[in-house]
């Protein structure tokens, strides 16, 4: 069983999958508490938010109002969608064992799975699984950036805001993930000024800027 707070159908917006049909699985519960969170209301899992199935599918603004789902019931909500590339996302997805979902969207629907998730939890997840890390370091809720995560993910979607965030890429986040082609710098609320850090950091290291392109076209 997981807590689902949303299943919806967009283009990815954000790193290397921008532009990508997706079905996004939007789970509930994160304890990260980063202060510009765009999904704060995925933080808690009450029972006063606790909705049926139904009611949380046929919901069209994000809310706090969740479900839980067990495996087949989620397969089942996604099958209207026509996307081959699956999002999982949170909320802090990895929170949660999501072994048995991913082994069946791959092995048995074989579709394109990504997780976007803070690298503060274990991922636990079929080996094929695509894991974007947007490490979160020094946050409100006094966890700890995982080197195991970083490790394995494909990508970094690293959040910037000021310069003291680039420092901390380079002492935190660099020593344990290579690809510089790979590695995403995310303006935070695409201030002018987190932009201007965030390109200037792109041409020192080699790296990239991701823009939440999904705010620009009006898509969820």
């Amino acid at each position: 069983m997981l807590p689902i707070n949303e299943i919806f159908a967009t283009v990815q917006g954000e790193g290397f999958h921008v532009g990508t049909p997706s079905i996004f699985i939007r789970l509930q519960g994160c304890d990260v508490g980063c202060g510009w969170c765009d999904s704060k209301h995925t933080w808690n899992v009450h029972a006063a938010q606790q909705s049926s199935a139904e009611q949380m599918l046929a919901k069209r603004d994000s809310d706090e109002r969740y479900a839980w789902m067990d495996l087949a019931q989620v397969l089942a909500a996604i099958q209207p969608f026509a996307a081959r590339h699956v999002v999982i996302t949170g909320g802090e997805p990895c929170a949660h064992d999501l072994r048995a979902l991913t082994e069946a969207l791959i092995d048995s629907f074989h579709l394109r799975v990504q997780i976007e998730t803070s690298a503060t939890h274990p991922v636990l997840a079929h080996r094929q699984t695509w894991v974007t890390a947007s490490p979160k370091i020094a946050m409100p809720g006094g966890k700890v950036v995982l080197p195991e995560v970083l490790e394995r993910a494909q990508e970094i979607k690293f959040p910037v805001g000021r310069a003291r965030d680039i420092e901390l890429l380079k002492s935190e986040i660099l020593p344990f993930f290579a690809d510089r082609e790979r590695l995403f710098l995310q303006p935070i609320s695409q201030s002018e000024r987190a932009t201007k850090l965030a390109i200037e950091a792109a041409f020192e290291l080699g790296c990239r800027v991701s823009i939440q392109v999904h705010k620009y076209i009006g898509v969820r």
